[in-house]
């Protein structure tokens, strides 16, 4: 077996801002039971409002489910160890090694300007930048999930300042493959605060077809206590922009999963109808990649992103050439 490969290291302590200061003393101790409480709540909602399903019945929603504590970066070498999978950083490693897989009845991949379909097959040749925010309607309960909870278990720590996002955003892929037969049995994304080192994502990247939709879907998922999937449909635009929409119309279709163990056999799932999240991948006029990210729930506007996806230096040399000619490095 090849040596494991090892993540960057988070940021160093000193270049916290102040944001993002820990509490302490009694304030830490008051932060610890209203975390605490803020997650038994979602978890006996799920248990008590989600559908319990048996598992070979519905493989589609099988995911790696998270434990209590800390997941973190640590989240990766986890799954290495229980699983028995070999982790590395190939560097031009990407989210959907094909964007073939995601071909359907209503999706041709082949319509996808393929400036996007390069970023997503080779994602770890490219640098992010990001701009973040948050809409009134849901800053409150924003701020009570991640104040309380993303920030104890290091995972889902969305930007609520601007601040956090502003000496930006770092982007690595982790592949785990089985080291006998070489199959890829994961693709993990770890984003985390250029400054703080803090994850805003640690998420687990796939292709999977379910029963409410035509064509196969990109599943995204989060462990946390439990787990946190989304299922997203690819879209194409009549321009060649590219769109990952996530709408919950229904059970089985696109949308926010939560999931809980129930047993050896079962999981409780809840399907939140009403939590909405569209993607939409384009070229800027100057060649410049970017991505409009939007999260609505029961209709309202809680938060927006932005993101501008550029080669990285190092990376350059290995965009082709034709895919180059178009893109702006910084």
């Amino acid at each position: 077996m090849r040596p494991q490969s090892q993540l960057n290291p988070a940021p160093e302590k000193k270049r916290r801002v102040s944001v993002e200061e820990e509490p302490t003393g009694v304030r830490a101790a008051v932060y610890s039971v209203l975390g605490l409480f803020l997650q038994v709540c979602i978890e006996w909602l799920v248990r008590l409002t989600g559908r319990r399903i048996r598992k070979d019945k519905a493989p589609w929603l099988d995911c790696v489910l998270g434990k209590p504590g800390v997941i973190g970066t640590g989240v990766y070498q986890r799954i290495a160890e229980e699983e028995k999978l070999e982790i590395s950083q190939p560097p031009d490693a990407g989210l959907i090694p094909g964007f073939e897989s995601l071909r359907g009845p209503s999706f041709d991949p082949e319509r996808v300007d393929p400036r996007i379909r390069h970023f997503y097959e080779h994602t770890a040749l490219y640098k992010l930048e990001v701009w973040s925010e948050v809409y009134v309607a849901g800053k409150f309960v924003l701020w009570l999930l991640v104040e309380f909870i993303s920030r104890r278990m290091d995972q889902l720590n969305f930007p609520i300042s601007s601040l956090e996002v502003a000496k930006g955003m770092t982007s690595e892929i982790v592949q785990l493959r089985d080291p006998s037969s070489g199959r890829l049995a994961y693709t993990g994304w770890l984003r985390r605060f250029r400054g703080t080192g803090k994850v805003i994502y640690a998420g687990l990247y796939s292709v999977s077809q379910i029963p409410g939709e035509g064509n196969p879907c990109v599943k995204v998922t989060f462990p946390c206590y439990g787990s946190s999937s989304v299922y997203l449909r690819p879209c194409v635009y009549a321009d060649g922009t590219f769109g990952l929409v996530s709408t919950g119309a229904a059970f089985g279709s696109s949308g926010f999963y939560r999931i809980v163990e129930s047993g050896t056999e079962h999981w409780r799932v809840r399907n939140f109808e009403t939590l909405h999240e569209i993607f939409h991948v384009y070229a800027d006029e100057d060649g410049i990649l970017r991505t409009d990210h939007e999260i609505t729930f029961v209709g309202l506007t809680i938060l927006k992103l932005h993101y501008k996806m550029t080669p990285a230096q190092n990376g350059d040399v290995l965009v082709p050439r034709e895919v180059r000619s178009s893109l702006q490095v910084v």
